[in-house]
């Protein structure tokens, strides 16, 4: 391995999930380091690559390569069905069995790689289910990094021992959803939590999207519970450059046009993530919520599991008569939108989010109050971080089933938008988490942090 100096440059390898949740921050990342002159190859499936948000920043894209790797064929499985946003709740394990089948190419990919000492990696970054490139690393010698969102989803996981399990707090609905990573093997042979242990031990450190800023309650907790170090990335908000260029695509959508006509701070932005898989009932209770608290709104709905093929209103998946009553109180797309200018219209005054990471850092970049509707994986950790910290109220949820009704809903909405006393608290709160997220000088030193330490363990590792 050729020795690496304290100014030259680094090869990376960067492999995120193929979740839209993860390929656009760890893309950030990749921008940033290429910007700082490391080279990165950053490696997906084609389709997955061509619909990321391109062209790269001018100072990082002669440093960025994109490595496709097609996705293998599996019987039953839609062709194009690249990222999990394209694959419905009946198809998740044919995902994973495809996902799975990347291993051989990107073995080669690597093998090829590191056959000339001008193109060795000297460091691979892989998603915490991506133990096949694990492997790969592990047998040509490259340390890799594993990939992780957030502590809190780590202090709470119900396969930890019991002393340090925090699951024994989540609610038995939530249990209930996480059990399958746990317990279901399924048609692809392998847990997700197999999956995971696989890439953990075949990983130097643990890269976390996270900071002791952002969560010091669980940030300790993260390195003890994994038995491996554990490097913060920082939080990986959207650049200043990747701000301007969603702004520039979105500054004349329909849903801005229609934000520049409502009064300063009225508007609750509803959008759940593309992959929140909720059925056509619980729209519906969600929305009867939205007209019975009475606020202005602004809702991204997409097609929930089990709803016709919709129409541009949205009308098969809503209640009969909505549109109508609602009518200058709100309006609902089920296309596209630009999150971030939504996000930091003068309009919107809170957030009713899935509280994905993506959107909780997006959300609080704009200081906005949140109203929590998690559903599943790291949101309901987050979402419980977050309450405890005064950003915002979850809506009520029946402990057992996980069900909510339209009064939970418009109790929350009305608390973080109209209830005076309770908004002044839930705006303070959003502003303590906005100065962490805003706060650029420390997320560069964060990422500059991180790779002082992958250079000085690979440094180590030569001279040993």
């Amino acid at each position: 391995m050729d020795a690496v100096s304290s100014c030259s440059p680094l090869r990376i390898v960067i492999v995120p999930w193929l979740a839209f949740g993860h390929m656009l921050p760890y893309l950030e990342l990749s921008e940033r380091l290429a910007a700082r002159g490391h080279r990165v190859s950053y490696v997906s499936t084609p389709r997955n690559l061509a619909r990321l948000p391109l062209p790269l920043r001018p100072a990082a894209a002669p440093r960025v390569d994109l490595v496709a790797l097609p996705l293998p064929r599996v019987d039953d499985l839609a062709d194009g069905a690249e990222s999990t946003n394209d694959v419905p709740d009946d198809d998740r394990e044919l995902h994973w069995k495809a996902f799975d089948g990347l291993a051989a190419p990107f073995a080669e990919f690597l093998a090829a790689a590191c056959a000339d000492e001008t193109t060795r990696p000297h460091w691979i970054i892989a998603d915490s289910f991506h133990h096949w490139a694990a492997a790969a690393a592990l047998e040509h010698q490259v340390p890799c990094a594993m990939l992780l969102p957030t502590a809190a989803l780590i202090a709470t996981a119900p396969h930890l021992p019991p002393e340090h399990r925090g699951a024994r707090d989540l609610p038995r609905y939530e249990q209930e959803v996480m059990d399958p990573a746990y317990n279901n093997y399924g048609i692809s042979g392998m847990s997700i939590i197999r999956r995971f242990n696989l890439t953990k031990d075949r990983c130097t450190v643990a890269a976390m999207r996270s900071c002791i800023e952002w969560e010091p309650e669980s940030f300790p907790l993260a390195a003890p519970l994994l038995g491996k170090p554990v490097v913060p990335l920082g939080l990986l908000p959207p650049s200043a450059d990747g701000a301007r260029r969603a702004a520039a695509k979105g500054a004349e959508h329909a849903t801005v046009r229609w934000l520049d006509a409502q009064p300063p701070d009225s508007v609750v932005y509803v959008a759940l993530g593309s992959e929140v898989p909720l059925r056509v009932e619980q729209v519906h209770e969600l929305a009867f919520g939205l007209e019975l608290a009475g606020t202005r709104f602004l809702w991204a709905l997409r097609k929930p599991s089990g709803a016709a093929v919709l129409d541009d209103d949205g009308v098969d998946m809503l209640p009969p008569g909505f549109q109508e009553r609602t009518r200058g109180q709100g309006l609902v797309t089920t296309g596209w939108v630009p999150q971030v200018n939504i996000l930091g219209h003068t309009a919107v005054g809170g957030f009713l989010t899935h509280c994905g990471r993506n959107s909780l850092i997006e959300g609080l970049m704009f200081g906005h109050p949140l109203v929590m509707l998690p559903i599943f994986g790291d949101q309901g950790p987050n979402a419980r971080q977050m309450e405890a910290k005064n950003v915002g109220l979850q809506v009520a949820r029946n402990q057992d089933d996980g069900s909510f009704d339209r009064h939970g809903v418009a109790t929350a909405v009305r608390a973080v938008m109209v209830d005076e006393e309770a908004r002044r608290g839930f705006v303070a709160g959003a502003a303590k988490m906005q100065a962490v997220v805003a706060d650029t000088e420390l997320h560069d030193r964060y990422i500059d942090e991180f790779f002082e330490h992958l250079r000085s363990y690979y440094a180590a590792s030569c001279a040993n």
